[in-house]
């Protein structure tokens, strides 16, 4: 018996907000998720805070012409699990550090947003997959987390957000994602969408002949340290109650 949560629809989930770093981020990580989301009625918002300007394509893009080409494929990839309203912060990529502005950068999302949920990065490193603890990844899941608690909810935290009317919010709870943290998300009837979410992002995924099969592979992985039966898909999260 395996004493991992999984995720259930509940009524008081109804706005949930995810914080990544670079454009196809959510869709590696937890696209699938997203969907089992949007399907259950939670409106949902993404906040990139970079457009992936120094993505590892092998173009001869310049950095403006990359970030709106990654900035476009987003947004068709958000599409594709239902969700319409994106925010790009337009941080450096490859540059992400835990400053005092991104913290309030992000707090100025949750805020305008007000969500019931927000979803991130993971801000520790992963000895065992060093390609998923990108610098920018863990300082991205870092500056929410600290956005979340304490600036979003501190009247006193960034007195300019207060003069451009943006009320402070409390987010009830957060998802770390990254692995099964004792928290989880059955993705089996959402991997689909899931992958097409992935193949809008052309740029950095039209050379791999093996995207469906390496996503399955990760899913079916963790579905199984989920406790799930046999054939089935899972995201993996560390869910932390923040109010």
């Amino acid at each position: 018996m395996s004493d991992v949560e999984l995720y259930e629809a509940r009524p008081e989930l109804r706005r949930a907000l995810a914080v990544v770093a670079h454009p196809d981020d959510i869709d590696f990580g937890m696209a699938g998720t997203i969907a089992r989301l949007t399907s259950d009625g939670v409106e949902v918002s993404y906040c990139l805070v970079t457009s992936g300007d120094a993505g590892g394509d092998s173009s001869t893009l310049n950095y403006e012409e990359r970030a709106r080409l990654r900035e476009s494929e987003q947004g068709a990839a958000a599409a594709e699990v239902g969700v319409r309203d994106l925010s790009f912060l337009k941080y450096p990529d490859g540059r992400v550090e835990v400053t005092l502005d991104l913290r309030r950068d992000i707090a100025r999302v949750i805020r305008r947003w007000r969500p019931d949920l927000v979803l991130t990065q993971n801000p520790e490193r992963n000895w065992e997959r060093i390609f998923a603890s990108h610098p920018d990844h863990t300082a991205a899941g870092e500056a929410t987390l600290r956005a979340v608690y304490p600036d979003a909810r501190n009247p006193h935290a960034f007195p300019e957000l207060l003069s451009e009317g943006l009320e402070p919010h409390v987010v009830p709870e957060v998802w770390v994602g990254g692995s099964v943290n004792g928290f989880a998300v059955d993705i089996t009837d959402t991997i689909d969408r899931k992958i097409a979410a992935l193949r809008r992002h052309e740029s950095q995924v039209s050379g791999r002949d093996d995207l469906e099969e390496m996503v399955r592979g990760w899913a079916a992985a963790t579905g199984e340290l989920a406790g799930l039966a046999p054939g089935r898909f899972a995201e993996g999260f560390r869910r932390v109650i923040t109010a």
